[in-house]
Formats: structure tokens, C-alpha cells, sequence
């Protein structure tokens, strides 16, 4: 009774991890159901005969989790069928004309080529990730045709029966795929991808006070095994090629849907989660050094402390925006600014370091801090470009903007209210201010009235040079120059 209580619990875990397992099972069940009837029904089993299992073996070997994958061994299977088909009833009947003696020879010459030939055509990097299953089928196929064929005097009905139940058999799972409960391989990709990001974000924002040994006085155990937790949720980002490599195959099979596009670029997906292992990486290395056997002192790390903390949490922040751009489909705003950020707390540290504050440090305490510093640089760098990997998959994918509010003002003395909203222009920020009359419903020239405000920006400095009119004094700062991202104070005087 004990390993059946062991199994229900299994059960139970495995199905309140993805509910959509369960919806799967009760697919298959249906689908299996359905192409059964071929041997249930008598008209359709006189049409088809013993060659309906074929059917019914192509839905067992057929029907996969998500849709893409669904739908690439049903289209594999089915042109597998056709070419092999094709190949074997021209082969039996090349074969046909050698006479009784020769036939046998010829035909077991053509299953020796053809299947040393597709074996190892499946050796080949490319073929193997997509059309592996289609060769073997082909393998098969060919073989049975041509060796069943031999004996079998309708060869050409033989063939025409195989395949449609084949066909019946494939069409049938991929219809049960799409419309009832689709699992999209294309959306899974894309959430990994944002969690991903997202458990490297709660390390780089937790690494500035665990590498400084600050902790609040006010933290409970239960809050300290959920920040360790999250804390080391990177690992599992360490070995995710697999998964990400299958699902992207996959997706590439699946028709649009939601916010993906018929051919949306899934190749960059790999690209960026390539970027993201790399910076699990360095992170896993950067882990080791928070409880090496070597420790720098603490008064060493409190004068290193501003500028270590910044960087961590500067590129913690990059990559949580990051993250919610993914799971949003928005273009990230303000994570150029973190990243400019941290990389103005690194040239801040390298100053430090060159002043000579570490004289005084034990050469063995100074390769781990030298170390340590130096991972952390490399994980800014790589969330620099995880980032521009990012701007590309929005441009190409076609990401929504990031739509800020309108923040209000009132005006000092005085009952009327200002908005301004920030428009992109082609090379300055646009500020719209509305006066006296923004949201009461009055479109009239007079109650709603206009100016624009001109911000031109000097990225090296981010100097703003400001336009006035004689009503409204505006004064602006920019989160992320270069983008439509831009916050308006309004300060207005009679």
C-alpha cells in the first residue's frame, strides 16, 4: 500500500506542476479513440482492412505535448509515407522486370542503398534536428513496401491504403492539437526565456548585500530561505540549451498565433538564451567566491562597498526590466539606463583601485577580490548585450512601445490643471503641454490650448536645453534618452 500511496502523490506532483499534462493524457486517450473506430465500425474496416492499425499507430508515435512538435512528425510521418510510398512502388516494379529469379536480388539491393544511404544522411548536424524522424520512417516504409510488395499482388492498393490511414491517422492529431487545449512550444520558449532572466535578476540583486554581509535586523528565517531560494535559482538556468534548442525547433513548425507571427524570429531566442547561459555562468563562478576559504576583510569590503553594490544592483535592475519587457512583449525602456549605471559604478571602482586602497591587502585576498570584481564586470558587459539581443528581437518581432501615463501638475494658486506626454521625435523629445481644460470634455480653442516644448539631448552628458513659453515653466528628466520613455514635471506660475 505504501508504494501505491508513493505513486499518487507522484501523480499528483507531476499534475499540479503543469495541469496541461493532464489535458494531454485525455488528448491521446480521444484521439486513440476516434481512429479505433476503423476496426469498430465494419464499412470503414471493409475499406481499410488490417492496414487500419496504421492509423492507430501513427497517432502513438505521432501525438507530442506541444503543437509544433505535433505538427512536425505529423508532416514528417506523412511526406516520409508519400516519398518512401512512391520510391517502393517504383522500385518493385523496376525489380518486376528482371523475372522470378533476379526480382528478390534486385529488391534486396534497393532496401541495402536506401538504407545505408537515409542512415547516414541522419548523421548530418542539420538533418538530424529536424527531419530526423522523417528519415527513419522513410527507412521503414521503403522497406516494408518493398519487401511486402514481393508477396503481394496489389501493390499499388497495398501502398494507397497504408498511406491514407497514415494520413488519417496524422491529420487526426494535429487537429486535436491545435483546437482543443493547444500547448504552443512557441509561447513556452518565450516564457522560459523571461523567467530566465528574471532568476539571474534575484541573484544580482541580492548579490551586493550578501558579498557586503548586510542584513536586516527585521528579516525572518521563513524571508531568509525564500531570498536563498531565489537567491540560487540560477542553476537551473546552467543546462536550459536542451530545452531552449527543442522548443525553438518546435515553434518553427507552428502556425501564428497570439503575438507570434507566421516566421517570427526564433533564432534569436537562441541567441539571447546563449547570451543568458554565459552570464549564469559567471554568476555560478562569482557564487563560489561569497563563501570561499579565502575572504577579503570587512573593512576592505566596506570602502569597495558603494561602488559593488551599485554595479550588482544597477544590473539587477537591467535585467528584472528586461525580463517584464519579454513576458509583456514591450520594447524595455529603462534598462539602458541601469546598464549605464552600473557601467559608471565600474569606472567609479576602477578609480578606487587605482588610487591604492588595496596596498595593504594580502596578495591571496587580493586575487579573490580581484576576481570576484572582475566576474562582475564581465556580467555587466554580457547584460549589455543581452540587451541590444533584446532591442533586436523587438524590432524584429515587432514589440508594443512602452506607453508612459501622463503625470498632472497643479498649478500654484489657481484651480487649472497641465499634462504633458512624451512623443519621439526624430532627434529631440516632443512635450506636449495641454492647459486649462485637458480632461473636462471641451475641444474648444479656447479652453484647449497647446504649446510644444522642445528637449534637445547631448547623450555624452545628458544636458537638456529647454524651450519656455510665457505661461508654463517645464522642467524634464529623461529615463532613457534616446527612447520614448521620458518622465514631465510641469511647474507652472501666473
Amino acid at each position: 500500500m505504501e508504494k501505491v500511496r508513493d505513486i499518487v502523490r507522484e501523480g499528483k506532483r507531476v499534475a499540479k506542476e503543469d495541469p496541461r499534462r493532464v489535458v494531454h493524457s485525455f488528448k491521446v486517450g480521444l484521439v486513440l479513440s476516434l481512429v479505433s473506430s476503423f476496426y469498430y465500425y465494419q464499412p470503414l474496416y471493409d475499406s481499410f482492412g488490417v492496414n487500419a492499425m496504421w492509423a492507430v499507430m501513427t497517432v502513438v508515435v505521432v501525438f507530442e505535448f506541444s503543437v509544433g512538435a505535433t505538427l512536425g512528425k505529423g508532416l514528417n510521418r506523412v511526406a516520409a509515407t508519400l516519398f518512401a510510398g512512391a520510391l517502393g512502388i517504383g522500385a518493385h516494379h523496376l525489380a518486376s522486370l528482371s523475372g522470378p529469379t533476379g526480382e528478390p536480388i534486385l529488391l534486396a539491393i534497393f532496401v541495402f542503398l536506401q538504407a545505408a544511404l537515409s542512415t547516414f544522411v541522419r548523421f548530418f548536424p542539420r538533418v538530424k534536428a529536424r527531419y530526423d524522424y522523417s528519415l527513419l520512417i522513410f527507412i521503414l516504409t521503403f522497406a516494408l513496401i518493398s519487401v511486402s510488395g514481393f508477396r503481394e499482388e496489389q501493390v499499388l492498393v497495398l501502398t494507397h491504403k497504408r498511406i491514407s490511414t497514415v494520413i488519417i491517422g496524422g491529420l487526426s492529431c494535429v487537429l486535436i492539437s491545435i483546437f482543443v487545449c493547444p500547448v504552443w512550444a512557441g509561447q513556452d520558449l518565450h516564457s522560459l526565456l523571461a523567467s530566465n532572466v528574471e532568476k539571474l535578476s534575484f541573484f544580482l540583486l541580492e548579490f551586493g548585500d550578501k558579498y557586503c554581509e548586510t542584513v536586516e535586523d527585521g528579516d525572518t528565517k521563513e524571508d531568509v530561505d525564500k531570498g536563498k531560494n531565489d537567491f540560487d535559482n540560477y542553476k537551473s538556468v546552467l543546462n536550459s540549451k536542451s530545452n531552449e534548442e527543442s522548443l525553438a525547433n518546435f515553434a518553427k513548425w507552428e502556425p501564428g498565433h497570439g503575438q507570434f507571427r507566421f516566421r517570427h524570429p526564433w533564432k534569436q531566442y537562441l541567441s539571447i538564451g546563449g547570451l543568458i547561459r554565459q552570464c549564469a555562468y559567471r554568476i555560478d563562478a562569482l557564487n563560489s567566491y561569497l563563501n570561499a576559504d579565502i575572504q577579503v576583510s570587512i573593512n576592505i569590503r566596506k570602502k569597495l562597498e558603494e561602488p559593488l553594490r551599485r554595479m550588482s544592483l544597477e544590473s539587477g535592475k537591467a535585467m528584472k526590466e528586461m525580463s517584464v519587457s519579454l513576458t509583456k512583449m514591450i520594447k524595455p525602456s529603462s534598462s539602458d539606463l541601469h546598464v549605464r549605471n552600473a557601467q559608471s559604478a565600474c569606472k567609479s571602482l576602477t578609480n578606487m583601485l587605482h588610487s591604492g586602497i588595496l596596498k595593504e591587502v594580502e596578495p591571496q585576498e587580493l586575487i579573490s577580490l580581484l576576481t570576484a570584481i572582475s566576474l562582475l564586470i564581465d556580467i555587466i558587459n554580457l547584460t549589455e548585450k543581452i540587451l541590444e539581443s533584446l532591442h533586436e528581437l523587438a524590432s524584429a518581432a515587432r514589440f508594443k512601445d512602452k506607453i508612459e501615463p501622463p503625470i498632472y501638475a497643479e498649478k500654484p494658486n489657481s484651480r487649472s490643471i497641465v499634462c504633458g506626454w512624451a512623443t519621439n521625435g526624430q532627434d529631440d523629445h516632443v512635450v506636449t503641454i495641454v492647459k486649462d481644460g485637458c480632461y473636462n470634455g471641451n475641444t474648444s480653442e479656447k479652453d484647449n490650448q497647446s504649446n510644444q516644448v522642445l528637449i534637445h539631448e547631448n547623450h555624452e552628458d545628458c544636458v537638456h536645453e529647454k524651450h519656455e513659453d510665457d505661461v508654463a515653466h517645464v522642467h524634464s528628466s529623461c529615463d532613457s534618452c534616446g527612447h520614448t520613455s521620458l518622465r514631465v514635471i510641469v511647474e507652472c506660475r501666473q
